[in-house]
């Protein structure tokens, strides 16, 4: 009995692995194709598949570079910082230092003096689901005034404005992308902690999870790769600042593979953040929210997912629990066709027929 379970054992192991390198074998045939296409692309990309890991990169650090991408090249995540925010977000909720159904006015700082027909109504988790019906910020003419640093005319000042001198709220309740949500969600979480962001995302997330190349203020590396925009031309990463909690953070995908099994892992705290963050907080149109994700549902598969575009660099993270695989990959130009093609393309490997 004991031979036939060990012979049983190490045939599913075999089974497993075989499996395994299967995918990995087709992903990597995807992303060859892909790079021969797009020759003056880099791509990146990380994977975790039942607990096991797994990264293929394609392409170098810049166009006039010879060094190689790998894993643990750093990119810019983008609005993929708008996960981490909403992850802390409920993690402070576990922590009892706020709740996601607050509203949001006695946590703001004393800068925002909301309109009387704006308070009592905006609740934390309206911001973090896209439907607060707040103004937002105008980046067309930020990019047009300083195309390689926007972000660097943000400021208190600017968003004291739009906050104070709004008396209406834009569709409050219905979808409507949000930079300035994200912000404030930054704002508050530096209320409940009295700390300062980049403080609060070391201490809840870069030191538990042990991640060595994660990025607020700091991130002058020798292997960071230069970004392009759309029309090919160079593009700076973008400085810290105010509107950093919705999409500045800098990482790897080594970095973001390790966040994303540490979310696979329902008992770890990050875990249960996730899950909080998972729930639908919006749905109507075919569209469903939760706090800072996608959630896409394809017959048994649900994939909570964001996607991630500034002016230099695309990317995307996905996963899905029940399945219990997560996706991470970067692009060095600002390209979300092929990144959406991209993800199309390694789902139909991953997801669960």
């Amino acid at each position: 009995m004991k031979t036939t379970v060990t012979i049983t054992v190490l045939f599913l192991a075999i089974t497993f692995k075989s499996f395994s390198q299967n995918i990995h074998q087709k992903i990597d045939s995807i992303l060859k194709v892909t790079h021969q296409k797009n020759p003056n692309i880099s791509i990146s990309l990380g994977l975790v598949k039942d607990n096991q890991l797994y990264f293929k990169a394609y392409g170098n650090l810049s166009r006039i570079s010879n060094q190689k991408v790998d894993e643990n090249s750093l990119f810019e995540i983008a609005s993929i910082t708008k996960i981490i925010t909403a992850n802390l977000i409920a993690q402070a909720q576990l922590e009892q230092k706020l709740k996601i159904t607050d509203f949001i006015d006695d946590y703001l700082p004393n800068a925002y003096q909301l309109n009387k027909n704006l308070q009592q109504k905006i609740k934390i988790s309206d911001l973090a689901s896209h439907q607060s019906g707040l103004p937002d910020i105008d980046f067309r003419s930020l990019i047009m005034a300083n195309s390689q640093q926007p972000t660097d005319a943000v400021n208190q000042e600017t968003l004291s404005k739009i906050i104070n001198n709004c008396n209406e709220l834009i569709d409050f309740g219905n979808y409507r992308y949000s930079t300035i949500g994200y912000i404030l969600l930054g704002q508050i979480l530096e209320t409940v902690y009295k700390k300062t962001y980049p403080e609060i995302l070391n201490e809840n997330l870069i030191q538990p999870l042990k991640l060595t190349s994660t990025y607020s203020t700091d991130f002058n590396v020798d292997n960071k790769v230069q970004g392009y925009n759309s029309e090919g031309g160079t593009q700076e990463l973008f400085n810290w600042g105010i509107t950093g909690p919705a999409g500045l953070v800098k990482s790897n995908t080594l970095d973001m593979v390790t966040y994303l099994k540490i979310v696979l892992n329902q008992k770890s705290r990050l875990g249960k953040a996730a899950i909080l963050c998972e729930k639908i907080k919006y749905n109507k149109d075919g569209r469903q929210l939760g706090l800072g994700l996608n959630i896409i549902k394809y017959k048994k598969n649900t994939v909570f997912l964001k996607t991630g575009d500034l002016l230099g660099q695309s990317s995307i993270i996905a996963y899905d629990r029940e399945h219990k695989w997560g996706l991470v990959f970067f692009l060095n130009q600002r390209n979300h066709s092929l990144r959406q093609e991209l993800f199309k393309n390694i789902f139909e490997i991953i997801k669960t027929k």
